[in-house]
């Protein structure tokens, strides 16, 4: 089983710091720069770094502009964690990406860094990179999501959309990055329960905008992402981050037991009076002890005849098991009481059952937890047949049991007495070995 992506967000998420959690993780950088350099874009370089938020070590991912200071941008609301209105701390040596300076001038694509770009010239870089399938999709999928919230935003199709804040330069990377991040570590499963977001307002192009802004509250509300509101002066959560973390996520919840195998640490860049960093983390599932239901009755004016009737019913509908044991009722009454093992989510139909089959006026129902061992069916080669079996283990512990069914069915094939089949069949499972059953 793969492991389980949980991205914390309990400092909020941007486009940077995903990339730099996953790179932490494991992440190939050779990869990454392979296929930033493929996309053929405009000169830049990236940094990848390690660095400290209140005392936490975690990795930085810093994409740089060659012009970076040269113009005036206008859409610090998608950066507030990321690349823009940040002075470059030289104090920490990046280990930089420089994909780019290896291809020849006239093969990058010479466009303003922060020209608006409409969703069919983004997926236009997205495909002349050289990256797999899956990352491509994910990549697409991402930046389908920010165009349907911007959409939904501005009033306007979504082909329409002139990607001013998230269309960059710095932004595709970040993007295509975390695509093909996730896709190298196999990522099939994420959970995001929530992310915290900050308060107040922020700068973009149509002027000031309330946090959160427009395109974070309409991916939040289509994808159903709770957000969880903080202290913090400012947005903690980019259309970027929230867009990474709405096509990664396939649950909503932690499991209910798990192991954490490794823990990956993405930095923000802005002073927000606490930690700024992403934890995400590779979690392993773990099987709790199954949680099930025990239903029953006490009955003592129903014939064996209907009781058998009730049995046969309940375990036709799935009941994990019924049986029944003597007992003694009010005034010294002889009775049954008969007991349903099920799944929760079937109560409802065994109670059905047991009002509609049986004479009792009301049922008892309470959780128990029960650990099982692992059970798989194997086949055993007998010298009059092949048989099924039952291989159960738990721990160092094994035992196999022969199935009646297929015992029978073989022994009547054979022409055997059944007990001599189910004999041949028990020496032939204690005498195997574990590899051959």
């Amino acid at each position: 089983m793969k492991p389980i992506l949980y991205l914390e967000g309990a400092s909020g998420i941007s486009g940077d710091m995903t990339v730099a959690a996953l790179l932490d993780l494991g992440g190939s950088r050779e990869k990454l720069d392979a296929v930033l350099a493929s996309l053929r874009l405009e000169e830049f370089h990236y940094g990848v770094s390690r660095k400290c938020s209140c005392g936490i070590a975690g990795c930085d991912f810093d994409v740089i502009l060659h012009d970076h200071h040269d113009h005036d941008h206008e859409h610090d609301h998608d950066h507030d964690h990321g690349h823009d209105h940040h002075e470059h701390d030289h104090g920490h040596p990046h280990d930089h990406g420089h994909g780019h300076h290896e291809q020849e001038q006239e093969h990058h694509e010479h466009v303003h860094p922060h020209e608006h770009r409409n969703l069919a010239d983004v997926y236009a870089v997205i495909d002349r990179g050289e990256m797999s399938d899956r990352a491509r999709e994910l990549a697409k999928r991402i930046f389908r999501i920010i165009a349907e919230a911007e959409s939904e935003a501005h009033g306007c199709p979504v082909e329409e959309v002139h990607f001013h804040e998230v269309g960059a330069v710095d932004s595709i990377v970040d993007i295509v990055a975390a695509a093909v991040l996730a896709d190298d570590l196999g990522i099939e499963e994420c959970v995001v329960t929530g992310l915290t977001e900050g308060s107040g307002f922020v700068r973009c192009q149509h002027g000031e905008l309330p946090v959160p802004v427009p395109a974070v509250l309409n991916i939040a509300r289509k994808y159903g992402i709770a957000l969880r509101p903080s202290a913090c002066r400012g947005e903690l959560v980019t259309p970027t981050g929230i867009a990474i973390a709405a096509a990664l996520r396939t649950r909503t919840a932690l499991p209910e037991l798990y192991t954490v195998e490794k823990v990956g640490i993405g930095l923000g860049k802005r002073d927000v009076g606490r930690a700024n960093l992403l934890r995400a983390m590779l979690l392993r599932e773990e099987s709790a002890p199954e949680a099930i239901q025990v239903i029953e009755c006490n009955i003592d004016d129903s014939t064996g005849e209907t009781l058998g009737n009730a049995m046969e019913l309940l375990l036709k509908a799935g009941a994990r098991d019924v049986h029944f044991l003597p007992c003694f009722m009010k005034k010294n009454r002889p009775a049954w009481l008969l007991r349903v093992i099920a799944d929760a989510a079937k109560v409802p139909c065994f109670e059905e059952i047991l009002f509609r089959s049986t004479t009792t006026i009301g049922v008892r129902k309470y959780p128990v937890e029960r650990t099982v061992m692992e059970r798989e069916v194997v086949e055993v080669k007998l010298p009059f047949g092949t048989v099924r079996a039952k291989r159960c283990s738990f721990g160092g512990i094994v035992r196999r049991y022969p199935e009646y069914e297929s015992v029978k069915q073989a022994a009547e094939t054979a022409g055997l007495p059944f007990l001599e089949a189910w004999h041949a069949a028990e020496k032939a499972l204690g005498e195997a070995e574990p590899s051959d059953v």
